[in-house]
């Protein structure tokens, strides 16, 4: 018997066909995204954040970049910003007050990943996490920065991950979850599980699994099977489903089950 908090999607058949069709037209409607990402030595996934983002049809996207960037981009991104870095290339401590200032500009933030490795950064995520209240997407190796120690991100209202199912895996050790992801649960587990971690938690899901791609918010799960097998797929959810939780800000779940729908096509 199939849970009454499961729903099953196609890349044919949308769950919230109503949300496809009542879009904003008015561009000044269709909300404002922060985008932050990248480091000396790599910025494709803000690049391709951005580039989504456009896709998704957002009214106003920004992406702020390590300073140690300026030279490598320059004027060639129109939307770029930049805040302080370390030696090293990655965003420093001293970044917090252009992140702040910047996020209260928008209605969401996408924290797209291509952070590299370095414990400033982490500092510097950590208490953006704490001080933004609004919709914080959290994917990649950005996810990675909060994986040690989840149990404040995964009660902070308002958040999402878009993980890999180790990530996921991880997630879920730390914060002493009592069940264990396993690879080879199969789907109505899965889905069991989904739908009690974010009955205990209050971040949302998303995650890739049996060539499913899962949303979980508040206890409801929705699955869409993908008609081919997506390698790459993290930035594009991400992004995806955070232009229409921004468009969509009291419908949390079936604006990311629609993001979910519209990248499976």
């Amino acid at each position: 018997m199939v849970p009454t908090y499961w729903q099953r999607q196609t890349s044919t058949e949308p769950l919230f066909g109503d949300l496809l069709w009542s879009r904003p037209e008015n561009r000044q409607l269709a909300g404002k995204l922060l985008i932050v990402g990248g480091n000396l030595y790599g910025f494709s996934a803000p690049a391709e954040a951005y580039q989504f983002a456009q896709k998704a049809g957002v009214g106003v996207a920004r992406v702020l970049l390590p300073d140690a960037l300026q030279k490598t981009v320059g004027r060639a991104f129109e939307a770029g910003e930049f805040a302080p870095s370390t030696p090293s290339g990655s965003f420093s401590q001293k970044a917090l007050a252009e992140c702040l200032s910047l996020a209260a500009w928008t209605d969401g933030v996408l924290l797209a990943g291509d952070l590299g490795r370095n414990s400033e950064t982490a500092i510097l995520l950590e208490k953006f996490a704490d001080k933004y209240t609004s919709q914080l997407t959290i994917t990649k190796d950005a996810a990675d920065y909060f994986v040690a120690a989840p149990q404040k991100i995964l009660a902070r209202p308002q958040t999402l991950f878009v993980v890999s199912f180790a990530q996921l895996q991880k997630l879920a050790q730390h914060a002493r979850f009592p069940h264990a992801f396993t690879f080879d649960m199969d789907l109505l587990h899965l889905v069991e599980m989904l739908h009690q971690f974010t009955q205990t938690f209050a971040a949302n899901i998303i995650v890739k699994h049996l060539n499913n791609i899962f949303v979980a918010a508040d206890g409801q799960v929705s699955s869409t099977r993908l008609p081919e097998e997506k390698e790459t797929w993290r930035v594009a959810a991400a992004t995806g489903a955070t232009v229409w939780w921004l468009q969509n800000p009291s419908k949390t779940y079936e604006a990311l089950t629609t993001a979910v729908y519209e990248i499976s096509n």
